[in-house]
């Protein structure tokens, strides 16, 4: 789970939120001064721009490492039967 460091439009404080939820559409409250901010793709604040951006770069890779973690064979354990040997003398 990867976050993004959002910086308040209005009192410029900087918090951090789920990269999965900065999306085209989401808003969210800052926790100091409460202020709705409001996350679109075409916004004209640089400071929801550069989140947008580094969510979208955030969500990429995240998806490039679970693509990779996919295609990367299991390892397989070997199985250790010492100590599991068969006794000679007993037959059922």
């Amino acid at each position: 789970m990867s976050f993004v460091q959002i910086q308040c439009t209005r009192c410029k404080s900087v918090f951090r939120d789920r990269a999965g939820r900065l999306q085209d559409g989401y808003s969210r409250q800052c926790p100091r001064c409460e202020v709705v901010l409001f996350f679109a793709e075409d916004s004209q604040h640089p400071f929801v721009k550069r989140a947008m951006r580094n969510a979208r770069k955030a969500r990429k890779e995240q998806r490039e490492a679970e693509a990779a973690r996919r295609a990367a064979p299991e390892p397989r354990a070997e199985r250790s039967f010492a100590g599991r040997g068969r006794s000679v003398g007993r037959e059922d």
